[in-house]
């Protein structure tokens, strides 16, 4: 079964598979006993992909999961679920990750208290799991809100790895955009889940580690006239910070965002009533009334 995703929307189950396949090339008893001494044993990789079944391919009897970067947790609310406990876990083929304790939420100041957790998850088939059993945002009331946090990050500007931070996001008009947003939405959690954000993650420093992902989770907003976009950044250029390249990487993440998951020309300028660009804004500057310092892309 040849996947119909493209882009940026394979990015997580390629990896996760090259790590799956990696943790599956076993020798068996046979092999083991035919290497000489000092002899390095030659392991066939696309033999032992015939013999790996994802959920791909075989939906209902796959053997193999495929681990994501880091886990992540789905949240939700709306005006509809307030004082409620909605929306219910949906329920998967695949035995899901035990949900941790709520982090420091007293730091939201009670922004929480009508947020509810629907799922964490660390694997490709959870998430496949998760998405094929909640409603798209297309669905969603006015004023609903998913957000998709790494685990242990909380959707809140307070939390220690939101606020030294900002936000690249593009508000988009309901009515030309129904059928598109639902796309876009799954483009920017594939794109989230499988790391491909930050280009900057594929190199390394001096001693031979990568940096720290700069995303901590993405939100999607169902409102009365337009949908939006979110992906939140750990840091942001500005005042306080003294790394050159870090504008460079946040720029990164709006241009991957604009072209490679939203589908725009890097130079696409988005025109009429309640449409924006592609914008960073720091969650400082988000706080402040008035007008803020943008970074458009």
């Amino acid at each position: 079964m040849e996947s119909t995703l493209t882009g940026s929307a394979l990015a997580a189950s390629r990896a996760a598979l090259s790590a799956a396949m990696a943790e599956n090339n076993v020798l068996t008893s046979d092999d083991a006993g035919s290497i000489e001494p000092g002899e390095i044993q030659e392991i066939s990789m696309e033999a032992q992909a015939e013999g790996i079944r994802t959920v791909f391919s075989d939906p209902t009897s796959f053997n193999v999961k495929h681990p994501l970067y880091s886990p992540w947790t789905l949240w939700f609310d709306s005006p509809m679920t307030k004082h409620r406990n909605l929306p219910q876990t949906p329920i998967s083929a695949v035995p899901q990750t035990p949900l941790p304790q709520t982090p420091g939420v007293a730091a939201a100041q009670g922004w929480m208290e009508d947020i509810k957790r629907v799922i964490s998850f660390d694997s490709v088939e959870e998430f496949w799991g998760l998405y094929n059993n909640i409603i798209p945002p297309s669905s969603l009331p006015q004023k609903a809100n998913y957000y998709l946090f790494k685990e242990g990050i909380i959707p809140a500007w307070e939390d220690e790895a939101n606020k030294y931070g900002g936000k690249w996001s593009i508000q988009l008009p309901k009515e030309k955009n129904k059928l598109n947003v639902d796309k876009m939405w799954l483009y920017t959690m594939l794109a989230a889940i499988g790391e491909t954000f930050d280009p900057s993650l594929t190199a390394s420093d001096p001693s031979g580690s990568p940096p720290n992902s700069l995303i901590t989770g993405v939100i999607v907003s169902s409102r009365q006239q337009f949908y939006r976009i979110s992906i939140w950044t750990r840091l942001a250029p500005g005042p306080g910070q003294d790394d050159d390249g870090l504008r460079e990487r946040i720029e990164g993440v709006g241009r991957h965002f604009k072209v490679k998951v939203l589908g725009y020309g890097e130079n696409a300028r988005l025109a009429g009533p309640l449409a924006t660009d592609v914008e960073f804004v720091t969650h400082k500057d988000s706080e402040k009334k008035g007008k803020t310092k943008k970074i458009t892309i």
